[in-house]
């Protein structure tokens, strides 16, 4: 058992741990170089002072998006004598139109946050501040989806280019879900006039090359195996091409050799925090997943565990599958329990699919035999865990059903 001295020395693992950090911003975004590019063209008529057009960046979790917004960021503070202000916002954190709209305040005008001002008072102090000497103020929405009265908080936003006679107001919304402007109002949507820019997976080669630029810089010199490096890569590329989770199994790897009291990693870390990197990603994902697509997911883990009116359909004598018939139902159900319109069936197809491609459900066709022709859908994580995640992220939620 390591002894609180020996916590507080010298570590004989790493050099610098925030580089590992997912959070950490290298002065080199390798392999980004193309998107950080058309981020600095959608975004160069906004710091000329013309209107400039909305930008939104889309990708999965760990490819990148935030990063490179906050690349931008760096540049655009460090244009001398600029009129450009920032506004970086967290969705996950500012999750209301009235939110949002103190947050830009707080971070330009402190001195009005806090007055108990309304939301169409600071959309009008906002604007006024823009305006009186035609600045230009670039609002960062990242993860904007989890925004809980979107609708209202995009049209707001919109509205302010043509309210004012002079400077810019420009939006960039970052969201792992491509399809969730589908769920915005007509008039919302008309009003975006925005550019795409879509983020690829990282592949194997460009994973390792990424955590292997941050192991040279995060670990004492000779500490990192490249075969270590070489196993993470792959691992990380089963999941997506997510480069964050690389960079929490490497940063564990390290924690892990420290409290063994080793100076040198080996793949027997690497494997125990894979593992442990796999459990706590994908919970990290049910927790930021849309609100609908998490409804479903309860609807699913609710009858994994409490088994459905098809109780205990068995594959190969190990795996359960349930009914998607019966999870619309229950997803029907519990959106109602929770003042939640539900969507169509449509949707709802969107979503396991979604669901699917994040690898938190499995799915097969049942062919023929087993009802007629049906989907059957499998959770891969366990119920109990899965349900409390989302009991604690969306509100009103906890004990539904």
């Amino acid at each position: 058992m390591q002894k609180l001295s020996d916590l507080l020395g010298e570590s004989k693992i790493f050099a610098d741990r925030e580089v590992l950090s997912p959070h950490y911003i290298p002065n080199n975004l390798v392999f980004r170089e193309k998107e950080i590019g058309r981020i600095e063209r959608a975004l160069a008529p906004s710091l000329k002072g013309e209107k400039g057009r909305n930008l939104f960046l889309y990708g999965k979790t760990g490819t990148g998006k935030t990063s490179c917004a906050k690349y931008v960021v760096k540049e655009v503070e460090e244009i001398p004598n600029s009129k450009a202000k920032i506004s970086y916002i967290n969705c996950k954190m500012y999750n209301s139109r009235y939110r949002v709209l103190n947050k830009i305040i707080s971070d330009h005008l402190p001195t009005y946050s806090k007055r108990g001002y309304g939301a169409i008072d600071l959309y009008e102090k906002i604007a006024n501040w823009i305006e009186e000497d035609n600045k230009t103020l670039i609002t960062i929405l990242d993860e904007i989806d989890v925004v809980k009265d979107l609708d209202d908080l995009v049209y707001t936003l919109t509205r302010i280019n043509s309210d004012m006679k002079a400077g810019g107001f420009t939006i960039v919304g970052i969201s792992n879900n491509v399809s969730f402007k589908e769920n915005l109002d007509p008039r919302s949507l008309s009003a975006l006039y925005e550019t795409e820019i879509v983020f690829p997976p990282y592949d194997a080669n460009e994973i390792y090359a990424i955590i292997k630029d941050r192991a040279e810089k995060g670990f004492k010199k000779g500490v990192m195996d490249e075969n270590v490096l070489h196993y993470v890569a792959a691992a990380a590329s089963q999941h997506g091409g997510d480069a964050r989770f690389s960079l929490k199994i490497i940063s564990r790897i390290g924690e892990l050799a420290e409290e063994a009291a080793k100076e040198k990693v080996t793949l027997t870390e690497a494997e125990e925090a894979v593992k442990i990197a796999e459990k706590d990603i994908v919970y990290e994902v049910i927790a930021s997943l849309p609100e609908q697509q998490k409804i479903v997911l309860y609807a699913i883990s609710k009858i994994s565990k409490e088994g459905g009116a098809y109780k205990k359909l068995i594959t190969d004598g190990l795996d359960r599958y349930i009914f998607s018939g019966e999870v619309y139902k229950h997803y029907k159900s519990i959106s109602e329990s929770v003042k939640k319109p539900p969507k169509s069936e449509r949707w709802y197809r969107n979503y396991i699919s979604e669901l699917e491609m994040q690898g938190i459900i499995k799915t097969f066709d049942s062919g023929k035999g087993i009802r007629g022709h049906t989907k059957l859908i499998k959770l891969m994580y366990p119920a109990d865990k899965t349900q409390e995640v989302i009991e604690k992220s969306i509100f009103g939620l906890k004990g539904v059903g």
